[in-house]
């Protein structure tokens, strides 16, 4: 079993920053590869970012790509998701994952075995 604990979400301006972090809990965060995913209202749950179990590994949505960096640090068991040059339509709630797949390619959902709560972010335009 694997708890997720997602913090640092909040209200920004577009244009700013965020950084996200995710402590997992209950096995080594090493064994397993991790994501970040949104969902905005009234939309699906899309995929955001995603890093293998030993880090060297990534993978971005297009709409992220040059803006958002997902990091591990796996003696803290903590992934984080730090969010530059934000937009209005990254407005979401946030969700990490964790993959035992964790080869740091997994886009879908049900590729990911464990979700966190969430933490809302919201971008003023």
């Amino acid at each position: 079993q694997v708890q997720l604990v997602e913090s640092g979400g909040g209200l920004v301006q577009a244009g700013g920053s965020l950084r996200l972090s995710c402590v997992a809990s209950g096995r080594p965060s090493s064994n397993y590869g991790m994501g970040w995913f949104r969902q905005a209202p009234g939309k699906e749950r899309e995929f955001v970012a995603t890093i293998s179990w030993s880090g060297r590994i990534t993978n971005y949505a297009d709409s992220v790509k040059g803006r958002f960096t997902i990091s591990r640090d796996n003696a803290k068991n903590t992934v984080y998701l730090q969010m530059n040059s934000l937009k209005f339509e990254d407005t979401a709630v946030y969700y990490c994952a964790a993959s035992f797949r964790g080869l740091g390619v997994e886009q879908r959902p049900r590729e990911y075995d464990y979700w966190g709560q969430g933490t809302q972010v919201t971008v003023s335009s």
